[in-house]
């Protein structure tokens, strides 16, 4: 799922003088093979997975977990037998890429191993019903009475289990976690097994039914009440805010750090990002003078707020700034537009439910419209209008469409289809790279357009720092939620929806930090490759483009044709602050 928002990088942003000496791009011809020689070993892998995943279903059952783990041990060890060193760099990025996801996939079984034998005891009649369901998948011949029989001592049992788990002092929330997705493994086994045969076999039809439903009942409660267990005990983050989310803390973020190959600390990231609001607040003071507020910039951010469009309007405006966008990139010759890509975008509105946790445009294909619907409060109706005004719109358009998610999406399933190595970094980090680039090029017509864009790197900004020190454990949700009314000028309703999403949203700890971090890795390769004339924009954004979704570091390795090592790590210092004028 993706989603937005505009961001301004000074054009003064420098990477030092080696990295940019060391930087030789690669040979363009080389840029654009859609193969490398890891590309077989990947695309057999995600087929053979696949299968697996589809066959062995229930959650948690030590059959899956086995078959899975033997899979990836067998494919890391037909990765090994490749010659790292002989490879060329972009094969080298596969196999450093996929070596690492074959690995964090045995971590995570292994994990599941270690807790599912911790539950154990909670479960001593698991083997019995997942015998049942393997049975099962071939259409073994059944008794119906027999099951009956079988069904209705289970369901006893589970009604057992739980009064002795009840009597437990202290259950650790992961173990409760998992236990919950065992007892929900296990009723998905019953539940195929009852579907198979019920109405079918007419012997089970008229045994079955009753008992199933009692053992049906009895592991849904269960499940139920290791998940209450685990919500219970989780460290939430509950001021008042009403959102609960759980702060993962400063190992874990380290750990999704390294996985990035982003190499700074979570305290680094917050210090570039104090400093980016440094310039923000410089250029808005500017901006907020040319207005004629002087450096009240909260009354020239309001006047911007004010500029929203009429009822029903917001369309014809997106439809406006799509267009100028899109005259832009290709009056600059920036970058490829294949004219399907134009022709196929389209617009939907979003509901009143979603922009609860999304107050702003979503995009990608379908562009997803933030805007008042009668449903809405008449306050909630102001503020939803006042936040996506037509200054503030102008970065979001096209972060969502061309040359932003849109794009991206269509170039993703048409080149290296086989290289999908998901990360935020690659997809949030592009699509703000272009606000970058826009406005160094001066897309922003007037001071009320530089206030709203502007408003949307403060936003990034703020986004890594209230992210990192609400997972650091030092703010509350509401604290999140003060910051962005008070720093950045956000409507209070449009603030609560980003901290919920940030937090309850179901993404990961590091997406809101990946916005600006992925973007700056961008800023700075731009500056190694294009303004050393060692590319031009077209070549170089052309070039990424058919890379498909990797860390920014692993198309940095490629686009400068980096050699690696099978234990590579990142180093790269990809960050440096904007010169004050």
């Amino acid at each position: 799922m993706l989603q937005l928002r505009p961001v301004l990088l000074c054009a003064s942003l420098m990477l030092s003088t080696s990295a940019t000496v060391l930087a030789q791009p690669a040979p363009l011809s080389s840029l654009y093979k859609q193969t490398s020689d890891v590309h077989h070993l990947m695309a057999n892998y995600a087929a053979d997975r696949g299968s697996l995943i589809r066959f062995y279903v229930i959650e948690n059952s030590p059959e899956r977990r086995q078959r899975l783990e033997r899979l990836s041990t067998d494919y890391l060890q037909q990765l090994k037998k490749l010659d790292f060193d002989k490879l060329p760099v972009d094969s080298q990025v596969d196999y450093l890429l996929f070596q690492r996801n074959l690995q964090v996939d045995l971590r995570e079984l292994a994990k599941e191993a270690n807790e599912v034998s911790q539950t154990q005891a909670w479960f001593p009649f698991a083997d019995r019903m997942y015998a049942l369901e393997k049975s099962r998948r071939r259409g073994t011949s059944v008794e119906g009475e027999k099951i009956a029989i079988e069904l209705n001592a289970l369901a006893r049992e589970v009604a057992e289990a739980r009064k002795m788990v009840e009597k437990l002092d202290k259950i650790d929330p992961i173990l409760a976690d998992r236990a919950s997705g065992t007892a929900t493994g296990l009723k998905s086994a019953m539940k195929s097994v009852f579907e198979f045969y019920n109405a079918y076999d007419p012997d089970f039809t008229w045994w079955v039914p009753q008992p199933y439903q009692k053992l049906d009942s009895a592991l849904t409660s269960y499940a139920s009440f290791f998940a209450k267990k685990a919500k219970v005990a989780a460290p939430t983050k509950d001021d008042g805010s009403g959102i609960n989310g759980v702060a993962v803390g400063r190992d874990e973020l380290i750990r999704q750090l390294e996985f990035e190959f982003i190499s700074y600390t979570p305290e680094e990231l917050i210090d570039i990002a104090n400093k980016e609001f440094a310039w923000c607040d410089r250029e808005l003071l500017k901006a907020s003078r040319e207005m004629g507020f002087g450096d009240d910039w909260k009354k020239a951010q309001e006047k911007v707020k004010n500029s929203m469009v009429p009822v029903g309007e917001q369309p014809a405006m997106i439809l406006r700034l799509y267009n100028e966008s899109v005259d832009f990139l290709k009056k600059n010759d920036l970058i490829t537009i294949p004219p399907i890509a134009e022709e196929t975008w389209r617009m939907a509105m979003m509901s009143a439910e979603r922009q609860k946790f999304s107050p702003f445009f979503l995009g990608g294909e379908t562009i997803l419209i933030s805007y008042p619907t009668a449903a809405m409060s008449h306050e909630d109706k102001l503020m939803s209008m006042r936040g996506n005004n037509p200054h503030f719109s102008r970065a979001t358009v096209h972060h969502e469409l061309i040359a932003g998610h849109h794009l991206q999406g269509f170039m993703n399933n048409r080149y290296k289809t086989y290289r999908r190595f998901r990360t935020p970094f690659w997809t949030e980090g592009w699509a703000l790279y272009w606000e970058m680039i826009l406005w160094d090029m001066n897309f922003p017509q007037s001071p009320e357009d530089r206030v709203g864009m502007l408003f949307w790197r403060m936003h990034r900004c703020a986004r890594i720092i209230f992210s990192l020190n609400y997972h650091l454990g030092k703010w509350t949700p509401q604290q999140c939620i003060d910051f962005l009314v008070d720093r950045v000028g956000h409507e209070r309703a449009n603030a609560e929806g980003e901290v919920r999403r940030s937090f309850v949203g179901g993404y990961e700890p590091l997406y809101q930090l990946a916005y600006m971090t992925g973007a700056f890795q961008f800023y700075a390769l731009k500056k190694e490759l294009v303004d050393s004339k060692k590319m031009t924009y077209k070549q170089f954004h052309d070039a990424i483009m058919q890379q498909n979704s990797l860390p920014v570091d692993m198309v940095r390795a490629v686009m400068t044709n980096k050699k690696l090592s099978p234990d590579y790590k990142s180093s790269w210092k990809f960050y440096v602050p904007p010169v004050m004028k």
